[in-house]
């Protein structure tokens, strides 16, 4: 199945460039482009994307409000992926707790970008855990957080569960996730899909913030 992409950026040459790399790929379309945060609802629901590729950082409407209009008002919304220019941004980290699925650099080899959409469309791995590690510890509550302790909580997480989730938030995979535990592939799909309805989470980046933010598991 190929991937389809909308580009959500300021910059006409960010957009450019991405689109030539994205292009490039034979399962991969890039369906439409805009240059604020405004267009993007409208845009999302005439292509319907698989991700969305925002900056972060716009004129009108920023990626952490569009990110938080898009989740609020679409049904079966697409997976956002925060372009940035920089790393270690608070910006990122309000990005990724208003909902996005992961972050891009801007300065991203070109093979890193075509990762970085395939393995955001695919949702089986976190992009980038030790950044989002990093990210955590220096913007996040410390383990303070009361809304995401309470989620947790709430959970009532079992053993494995538990174990399936701090493997998430070191950035495995389903697969690896699979080996680590010396269980199938299929066992493992579940407890992640358990582990996210109990937390409420959309996806693995959000249940790992929640992790790292209830004090769950320690970002450091």
């Amino acid at each position: 199945m190929r991937v389809r992409v909308l580009l959500v950026d300021d910059e006409p040459l960010v957009r450019a460039g991405l689109r030539a790399v994205l292009e490039a790929q034979p399962d991969i379309e890039v369906v439409g482009e805009a240059a604020d945060g405004a267009a993007v609802i409208p845009l999302v629901r005439q292509t319907r994307p698989d991700v969305v590729a925002m900056d972060v950082r716009m004129p009108l409407l920023d990626g952490i409000e569009a990110t938080r209009a898009l989740l609020r008002t679409v049904a079966d919304p697409p997976k956002i992926l925060v372009v940035t220019t920089f790393e270690n941004d608070e910006y990122v980290y309000e990005a990724l707790r208003a909902g996005a699925d992961g972050f891009l650099l801007k300065r991203a080899r070109p093979a890193e970008i075509v990762h970085a959409v395939r393995l955001i469309a695919e949702g089986e791995s976190l992009l980038f855990p030790a950044s989002v590690r990093q990210l955590a510890a220096e913007y996040g509550d410390g383990g303070g957080n009361r809304a995401a302790r309470a989620a947790l909580e709430r959970a009532r997480l079992t053993e494995r569960e538990g174990e399936v989730l701090r493997l998430m938030a070191r950035g495995l995979s389903n697969a690896e996730i699979a080996a680590r535990l010396v269980v199938g592939t299929e066992t493992v799909k579940s407890h992640v899909s358990a582990v996210l309805a109990k937390l409420g989470a959309r996806d693995r980046t959000q249940a790992v913030i929640t992790a790292y933010e209830s004090g769950f598991v320690a970002p450091g």
